[in-house]
């Protein structure tokens, strides 16, 4: 059974950084997308950033510059760094990776509160 397991989500104050992590296990086939996608109270789920497994990268307009996806092929695992955190970057931040084009499997979140 595919798990992933996010950690590093918390509280900081604007301005500050935070690095997500997102570990998956169960996984016995080759990953091909990885990302991250956030929910805020509210609102509906975006995507954040993606990555491919030649790592392609893209980003939602509002976080270009302050935060990078990064990924370990090996360990299939993916991080987000953000940096510059905003109060409008509050949210539950889910990661998500896929077989092919899209996205299979999910996590179960990890909660990013930025307070100004």
């Amino acid at each position: 059974q595919v798990q992933l397991v996010e950690s590093g989500g918390g509280l900081v104050q604007a301005g500050g950084s935070l690095r997500l992590s997102c570990a998956a296990s169960g996984i016995y086939f080759r990953i091909n997308t990885m990302g991250w996608y956030r929910q805020a109270p509210g609102k509906q789920r975006e995507l954040v950033a993606g990555i491919t497994r030649r790592g392609s990268t893209n980003y939602v307009d509002s976080v270009k510059g302050r935060f990078t996806i990064s990924k370990d092929n090996a360990k299939n695992t993916v991080y987000l760094q953000m940096n510059s955190l905003k109060p409008e970057d509050t949210a539950v931040y889910y990661c998500a990776m896929g077989r092919n084009i899209g996205y299979d499997y999910w996590g179960q979140g990890t909660q990013v509160t930025v307070s100004s």
